[in-house]
């Protein structure tokens, strides 16, 4: 396995902050690593997510969220790792949340763009969204035109 890795800076006025873009044939543990170690040089901005176990306190990488859900007047942080509750609304959470990476696909629900395998617009003008675990949430209509925006 070749470990090399190619790096240039192009200066570009048109750019404020940053923009990172990664090619490869395929997504590798090399390019997940690589992913890894941007997102955490630049993590430093976003805090941490508190989020509960039962009685456990569990503070969550904004990377590893997958999305954030209410229901049932509770918030709910899912992560490859499981479900866990979140003692914030959905809008104070999303205040936190870096806006870079999370968009707010309904009244009840943030998802981490990251975390998108595809968006499936169908005939009928709804979103599909899939996930990389295979799960799959729906867009409501309300926000199908901040999601067709952020998508052009």
């Amino acid at each position: 396995m070749n470990n090399t890795v190619d790096i240039e800076f192009v200066p570009d006025e048109n750019y404020i902050y940053p923009n990172v873009t990664i090619r490869a044939k395929e997504k590798t543990k090399l390019v997940e690593n690589i992913i890894h170690a941007v997102e955490n040089v630049s993590e430093d901005q976003f805090s941490s997510v508190s989020a509960y176990d039962g009685s456990e306190v569990i503070l969550l990488s904004q990377r590893d969220i997958i999305r954030a859900r209410s229901y049932d007047h509770r918030v709910v942080v899912q992560t490859e790792a499981g479900s866990y509750l979140v003692k914030k609304t959905l809008i104070a959470l999303e205040e936190v949340l870096d806006p870079k990476r999370f968009l707010r696909i309904s009244h009840s629900e943030l998802v981490n763009l990251y975390k998108i395998r595809s968006f499936d617009l169908n005939i009928r003008g709804s979103i599909a969204i899939r996930f990389e675990n295979g799960d799959t949430s729906w867009a409501s209509r309300r926000y199908l035109r901040s999601i067709r925006e952020f998508l052009k």
